[in-house]
């Protein structure tokens, strides 16, 4: 609980953060790299370039401390867990949320310069080291879930012992340990994190990738789609790497698998809703459903720009067989090459309805894809009377849904 004193001052001071919060963060970020590069090891650099990163700290701060200081407007646990998850995957530490607290009220000072009274400077530190020890307690239990020592690597040498090109932009990868022992099990929905060294001086990177293979296999698959630079924004450089420089025999390090959402939660109907690149939870949870639960009703509804951009398209046939109570409601904005042999689909031009996806009443709902394809579906489902509890999703990158306050 925030101070009654620093209640009072946040509560005052919180339009003026607000309104210069992105030139807090970015300042933030500059001082803090500047003291500490090797943080530049775990951070985005894509993000960083497109000023996301600074834009979605800037608004988790205000956000929290108006949770804080003002009535309750957002169910907080779910999102703490959501950053806890992903502080995990990249090895975050306790001790480095000193540095970030220390690099962050200063700029704060340096941004609104005289404004910043004694009183004002302790009630902002208030509110971030309640942010910062609610993380850590959350993270400590994660990291021994994870069976990762105190203070120890959350990394593990993995060799790729296949590659296969889905389409023209995305591949899968399948991976075992290197040191012989047990591959651990995950839910669908969770990712690993992967790190890689880049060339030069660009340091170590990591990104996300959820596991798309089934649980309970002798080895991981994650697939990969390349990232292309729209707008300005750079080329993704670990799916680059990936794709162009990984190979057969190589190694990789990787997390163990993290993620708070789970696309297999509850009971009795599914409705799994992707668009592009966010088919691989859905096809993790198909994959788990063809052998844990067969007989559970599902439907699976992906979009994609063709038929032949559809990553692990070929896989349907097969789960279809598995899974006879699977439906298939597929959206292409070309769907000139939409059919596919030996799979029974509805295939449907254009954008997803979300008025025509097929719904039960009592289903539980896992989405995952770009965040406008996400806010517009849950908003279309929560319009049909979807209870929002039973509407899971997965956020990769910096960003959160429009409606997530619902």
């Amino acid at each position: 609980m925030l101070s009654e004193s620093s209640a009072a001052v946040v509560k005052a001071t919180l339009p003026v953060v607000q309104a210069h919060g992105e030139a807090i963060t970015g300042r933030f970020y500059q001082r803090m790299f500047d003291a500490h590069p090797e943080l530049l090891n775990i951070f985005n650099r894509g993000n960083q370039a497109t000023g996301q990163q600074k834009a979605a700290l800037a608004a988790a701060v205000v956000a929290y401390a108006e949770h804080l200081a003002g009535p309750e407007t957002m169910p907080w646990g779910p999102i703490l867990d959501r950053i806890a998850h992903k502080h995990v995957s990249l090895g975050i530490t306790a001790t480095q949320y000193t540095i970030v607290g220390r690099h962050l009220m200063a700029a704060i000072g340096e941004v609104l310069g005289d404004a910043v009274t004694p009183d004002i400077a302790a009630a902002w530190d208030e509110v971030y080291w309640l942010l910062a020890c609610e993380l850590i307690a959350r993270e400590a239990r994660l990291y021994t879930e994870a069976g990762v020592a105190e203070n120890g690597s959350v990394w593990r040498a993995w060799r790729v012992t296949g590659k296969a090109q889905e389409t023209r932009d995305v591949v899968s990868f399948t991976l075992v340990p290197t040191d012989g022992g047990p591959v651990p099990n995950f839910t669908p929905g969770q990712y690993t994190s992967v790190a890689i060294d880049l060339d030069g001086d660009r340091g170590q990177q990591i990104r996300q990738y959820s596991l798309s293979g089934r649980p309970g296999a002798d080895h991981w698959r994650i697939t990969v789609k390349r990232v292309r630079g729209t707008g300005g924004a750079p080329d993704g450089l670990v799916s680059g790497f990936l794709h162009d420089r990984v190979a057969v025999g190589n190694t990789l390090r990787l997390s163990p698998p993290f993620g708070e959402v789970s696309a297999v939660a509850g009971e009795g109907p599914l409705l799994l809703v992707s668009a592009g690149i966010g088919l691989t939870p859905a096809m993790a949870a198909l994959e788990h459903l063809a052998v844990a639960e067969p007989e559970r009703p599902v439907v699976l509804v992906h979009a994609d720009r063709t038929g032949a951009a559809h990553a692990l398209r070929d896989a349907l046939p097969r789960l279809q067989e598995q899974l006879p109570r699977l439906r298939l409601n597929l959206w292409y904005e070309d769907a000139a090459d939409g059919e596919l042999a030996g799979l029974t689909a509805q295939v449907s031009a254009g954008l997803v309805d979300p008025e025509l996806i097929p719904l039960s009443p009592d289903a539980h709902v896992h989405l995952c894809g770009p965040l406008p394809f996400m806010n517009a579906v849950r908003g279309g489902l929560l319009r049909r009377g979807v209870p929002a509890e039973r509407i899971a999703y997965e956020v990769f990158g910096p960003g959160m849904l429009r409606d997530e306050r619902v």
